[in-house]
């Protein structure tokens, strides 16, 4: 399949680099600063798309792309696809579900009790030397709190599972209401939120979903309450979050994703409530190196004529 021209749109595991070189004519999107030049003069012969969640492939790119065939992404969001212009063109589109629901649920607990217990504060007031001036503040209590998820999906569902390893209760909002009847229901998020101790954003990001964190649900979720966010940057309305925060009209917030990767507005840099994390929900070794499996199964499968394994579209 060395005849085979793909473009590679974003950066991705060295793994998956090399390995695409290695089975096809390797297009780096990186190594054409004039972008449009690029496309008049190779455009029509790229047949794949390999894109991430941060960068896929948008209405523009198809159409400069007359042979497109597949978009394959590095991720299992496709925000950054026009799955409708594939939709209409029959490209087809994958992503790479399953393999990195354990990781991104982990860290959503690991943010939850670092976030409550103080952890990261706790830390540098080891390293600072002020324990040897008095103890540590008290904190919060992880265990025991109502969790309200949104999206109960694979990573929510993953999320909720964890949690009830420390006794929380669990509650959620989805577009249809599951039967999963040890989960509590709420048909919005602002009952959702009042509803619930520390909310979870585990949702795709659609239309529906941009802002679903906007300032009427953080003053729900309340002084007292906690905001998780291991899903999209702009899924919470991130001016509303900080003046929350600066205000004190939420008690705290853990962080994986933002509006504007990778700048985040440093008015969080002070807070002891936040914890910020650099988009790495599903940043290991194992889950990163399983993704790229995927989409290199994808592309085999469809240049074979073979059944994709995670299609999209």
């Amino acid at each position: 399949m060395e005849s085979i021209d793909v473009l590679l749109v974003a950066q991705v595991l060295p793994y998956l680099e090399q390995e695409l070189s290695k089975r096809y004519n390797l297009f780096r999107i990186c190594d054409y600063p004039q972008k449009s030049q690029f496309l008049t003069q190779h455009g029509a012969l790229i047949r794949a798309v390999v894109g991430n969640g941060s960068c896929g492939a948008d209405s523009e790119l198809i159409d400069a792309l007359p042979n497109l065939e597949i978009v394959s992404s590095f991720s299992v969001g496709v925000d950054k696809i026009d799955l409708n212009k594939c939709k209409e063109k029959g490209i087809c589109v994958t992503n790479t579900p399953d393999v990195l629901t354990d990781d991104v649920a982990d860290l959503a607990i690991g943010l939850m009790l670092t976030l409550l217990r103080r952890i990261c504060e706790c830390d540098r007031f080891v390293r600072s030397g002020d324990w040897k001036h008095g103890d540590y503040k008290l904190t919060t209590k992880f265990s025991g709190k109502t969790v309200g998820i949104i999206g109960l999906g694979r990573i929510g569902t993953a999320i909720a599972k964890r949690a009830e390893g420390f006794n929380c209760s669990i509650c959620y909002y989805s577009r249809t209401q599951k039967q999963e009847p040890k989960y509590k229901y709420y048909p919005n998020v602002v009952e959702l939120a009042s509803n619930c101790d520390i909310l979870v954003v585990a949702c795709s990001l659609t239309d529906e979903t941009h802002h679903i964190i906007n300032r009427e649900v953080i003053n729900a979720l309340g002084p007292k309450g906690f905001l998780i966010n291991i899903g999209r940057g702009k899924h919470v309305d991130e001016p509303e979050l900080v003046s929350a925060l600066l205000e004190g009209r939420l008690g705290g917030a853990g962080l994986d994703v933002f509006e504007n990767e990778p700048h985040v507005p440093e008015e969080l840099f002070g807070l002891e409530n936040v914890v910020l994390l650099p988009h790495v929900g599903s940043g290991t070794v194992e889950t990163r190196t399983a993704m790229a499996d995927l989409v290199l199964g994808n592309l085999e499968a469809h240049f074979l004529g073979k059944p994709l394994l995670t299609p999209l579209v």
